[in-house]
């Protein structure tokens, strides 16, 4: 059997990327549980959110070639991530998947790589969690 392998990065293509991005991070900006870890203006966020998600999606370096590797667990450690925080980071790229008519087996490929990511992100307990431990 001759699979051809596509790479995640061109099959969502750039467009559909930024579109996509652009999408979530209104909802980032707009959520009770997240936009307190966000700047108020998202604008390079965005921008260097496209960069990061184009490299991991397999496109150009575009992230690494302007800030270096990623180190993305080191980068988010100064921000309060729970458990809580990153179901709702995820809420709002369902969302933003579902307005952008992101569909099928991409999509859901795509997601569970993102949910890996997210919980790999959490570093503190739920508010109320805390002081259990």
């Amino acid at each position: 059997m001759n699979r051809k392998y596509t790479i995640p990065y061109e099959e969502i293509g750039a467009e559909k990327l930024s579109e996509l991005l652009h999408a979530f991070y209104e909802r980032v900006g707009r959520h009770p549980q997240l936009k307190s870890i966000f700047p108020e203006d998202l604008t390079e966020t965005t921008r260097r959110q496209i960069q990061f998600q184009t490299q991991y999606l397999g496109g150009p370096n575009l992230y690494s070639d302007e800030h270096g590797h990623p180190m993305l667990r080191a980068r988010h450690i100064p921000f309060k991530i729970t458990p809580d925080r990153a179901q709702a980071w995820l809420e709002c790229m369902k969302e933003a998947m579902d307005e952008v008519g992101l569909e099928g087996k991409f999509r859901d490929v795509y997601y569970q790589r993102l949910v890996l990511t997210a919980n790999h992100m959490i570093n503190s307990p739920n508010e109320d969690e805390e002081g259990l431990e």
